[in-house]
């Protein structure tokens, strides 16, 4: 019974629950994927996230609909711990920035067998991104193309919703930009103040430097640009009584020369992990067909399509620095089977997001489960 949470003072009813809650890995995918996804499908994307979160944010507001969420699909074993850079994660599957970006309910992750949630991107200034329509499915490659251009609601308003609703039972990590109308030059004083106004919220920080999004931000990513930016922070993380792990997220469109130069620029730089990667801009290989694809235009690809670069990178990265840097993988894990392979490659901790939307709420429990028996 340590899949689930054992609580000797709750009704009858409840404890039968868990018992019930069993069958419910057989029942989830199926009843998502026949069910629950054809409908949504039938919607514009950003509408249907919206939605989403509007739906989870009442769901979750009270206790007994947390506790029962979190019966379904939350698994709790030592097993599954981990301890990378210094903090502890009840399991290693994360939720991928990009879903909820302003942290509405950063903690609440924990009820879908999250072990960790990353917040964001959030930017110093609120900013409406780009303009709609800029999310976009593509069901025949499992994937989705998006161009939302870090719309958020500026780190003040998620600092203040991590103010009232951070209980410690999640790790929460925050990825944090700069401003669509901030030089790159001037990029630095937009990391900085983003940072230690997150800095009492957040458990560790991603510098994103790589969405495909912003104009001009992947040239952050150049060496000499990201070594200034990274030595910047690492100045406000060191004033602090306890420094927190900075990770930097990047590309998978980077040349092997390019990594290695990042490579060298986080080992100067004491940078504690890379998250690879973010989404592409190649369109290489896709069954959804050209036509298409001209319509919706320019945007970031994430799905099934990224997987082999994002394991690629991992184990680049891996091979590398000969396994000591913590790389948390994220990038085209649509099944189990893809999660499994993307930790055989390196990568210490997993994201979904895309996998997410495609498998449903079940998703993470369902990838515990298979890292689980892996262990047997």
């Amino acid at each position: 019974m340590d899949e689930f949470y054992v609580i000797e003072n709750l009704p009858v009813f409840i404890r039968n629950f868990q018992v019930k809650a069993y069958l419910w890995p057989q029942i989830s995918p199926s009843l998502y994927r026949f069910l629950i996804r054809p409908v949504l499908f039938l919607f514009d994307p950003e509408r249907i996230h919206r939605f989403t979160f509007f739906a989870l944010r009442i769901l979750f507001a009270f206790p007994l609909t947390g506790l029962i969420f979190r019966l379904l699909f939350k698994i709790r074993s030592e097993k599954l711990a981990r301890e990378v850079f210094g903090i502890r994660f009840s399991n290693p599957v994360g939720l991928a920035a990009g879903f909820d970006k302003e942290g509405l309910i950063a903690e609440k992750w924990e009820n879908l067998g999250f072990g960790f949630a990353e917040l964001g991107t959030v930017t110093p200034l609120p900013q409406v991104g780009n303009p709609p329509k800029r999310l976009f499915r593509l069901p025949e490659d499992k994937a989705l193309i998006n161009r939302m251009g870090f719309n958020n609601g500026g780190v003040e308003k998620m600092a203040e919703c991590l103010k009232k609703g951070r209980k410690g039972r999640i790790v929460i990590g925050g990825n944090i930009g700069k401003n669509k109308d901030t030089l790159n030059e001037n990029a630095l004083a937009d990391y900085v103040q983003t940072f230690n106004m997150l800095f009492p919220y957040v458990d560790y920080f991603v510098i994103n430097v790589s969405s495909p999004n912003s104009p001009g931000l992947r040239d952050l990513q150049e060496k000499e640009p990201l070594k200034k930016l990274l030595l910047g922070i690492r100045a406000d993380n060191e004033k602090q009584k306890r420094p927190k792990p900075v990770l930097l997220k990047i590309s998978p469109d980077l040349t092997e020369g390019q990594i290695d130069d990042i490579l060298n620029v986080v080992s100067e730089t004491g940078v504690a992990g890379i998250v690879a990667a973010n989404s592409t801009t190649d369109r290489s290989g896709l069954k959804t067909p050209e036509s298409v694809l001209d319509t919706i235009g320019a945007g970031g690809l994430t799905g099934a399509p990224i997987l082999e670069k994002s394991i690629g990178l991992i184990r680049y990265i891996s091979k590398k620095t000969g396994g000591k840097l913590p790389v948390i993988g994220v990038g085209g894990i649509l099944s189990p089977d893809d999660a499994l392979r993307m930790l055989d490659a390196g990568a210490s901790l997993i994201q979904v997001y895309t996998g997410f939307i495609y498998n449903g709420p079940g998703f993470a429990r369902r990838i515990c489960r298979a890292i689980l028996k892996g262990t047997e």
